[in-house]
């Protein structure tokens, strides 16, 4: 990594949010809250469905991986942004921006993957009710979501990989509150076709593959309700998809802004704005999505509250 004077990267330089100083010590608080809410909230889902025997189901196995995830890439990226709002100096090591880039890069691109899988789960769960128990066994359960960790891995490792065969020259500054690839690469002096063209072909494949699972679970899904002749039978199936579908929508929807939108020096700024969403809000949204949606949820934490007092 060798600057235009000779000179090796050593730190990159985030600027954040471009906003007067009292406003950085509003956006602090704000986010500091939103971020000790997130962590409450996932934390406290891990450990309800950890405690409570009647979640342990396939549907809650992997909202546990979920709510473990969410804790992993929003942590990836909060603190340091907080800090950056109390500090002038902003700078962040080559080597800490590189690991902040493929922390966020394992567990966002393995939510696709979890969210996915928990479309197929519920699939399963209202179009073959018979054969649940055996298509969504323990073991195919676990081989989901480890399969989710491989994707993420080798998504991660790919694109971070890459960023070694690269020269900075431009600039050590980089247009955003995190390490992400996008403007990391913007500051590079090398021929950065290839990175690019990785860049698209995983983010592609991985959204759309993943979207696909999605929107064809949730057809058959539909077809099946709509067979049903019961009301309440149709009500019930349709609420148990219900928190699933919302979180799917606000994820895939913020992310496919911040990915397939073309580059220019707006854009950028409208990826900060998502990239808060995506990365700091949904992973507190999806706990309070699941508890507040999801009826055996609220009697698990009526009871473990309950059982505290």
């Amino acid at each position: 990594m060798i600057q235009g004077n000779g000179t090796r990267v050593t730190e990159f330089i985030l600027l954040g949010f471009a906003v007067h100083q009292k406003v950085q010590y509003i956006l602090f608080l704000v986010f500091l809250v939103i971020y000790i809410i997130s962590l409450v909230a996932n934390f406290g889902m891990i450990l309800l469905i950890k405690c409570d025997a009647r979640l342990h189901i396939p549907m809650y196995f992997f909202l546990q991986n979920l709510a473990f995830v969410d804790l992993c890439y929003t942590s990836a990226i909060t603190p340091k942004m907080l800090l950056n709002f109390l500090v002038s100096d902003r700078s962040i090591s080559f080597s800490g921006c590189v690991t902040q880039l493929y922390v966020y890069g394992i567990f966002a691109t393995i939510e696709l993957y979890l969210l996915a899988a928990m479309a197929v789960d519920r699939y399963v769960a209202i179009c073959n009710p018979l054969r649940y128990p055996i298509v969504m066994s323990q073991k195919a359960c676990i081989q989901l979501v480890t399969g989710s960790y491989v994707m993420g891995s080798l998504n991660a490792t790919t694109q971070v990989g890459l960023l070694f065969l690269l020269s900075f020259c431009n600039s050590n500054t980089i247009n955003h509150f995190f390490c992400d690839l996008p403007p990391i690469l913007a500051l590079s002096c090398s021929n950065i076709d290839l990175n690019v063209m990785l860049l698209i072909i995983f983010v592609g494949f991985n959204l759309v593959s993943t979207l696909l699972v999605v929107f064809f679970s949730y057809v058959y899904i539909l077809a099946a309700i709509l067979r049903m002749s019961s009301t309440a039978g149709r009500h019930k199936a349709f609420s148990t998809c219900t928190s699933h579908l919302i979180a799917v929508t606000i994820f895939y929807g913020t992310l496919s802004y911040m990915y397939l939108q073309p580059s220019s020096s707006v854009s950028q700024e409208n990826d900060k704005v998502a990239s808060v969403f995506y990365g700091i809000i949904i992973p507190m949204l999806n706990p309070l999505i699941y508890s507040l949606r999801n009826k055996e949820v609220k009697e698990a934490v009526k009871v473990f509250v309950k059982s505290c007092s």
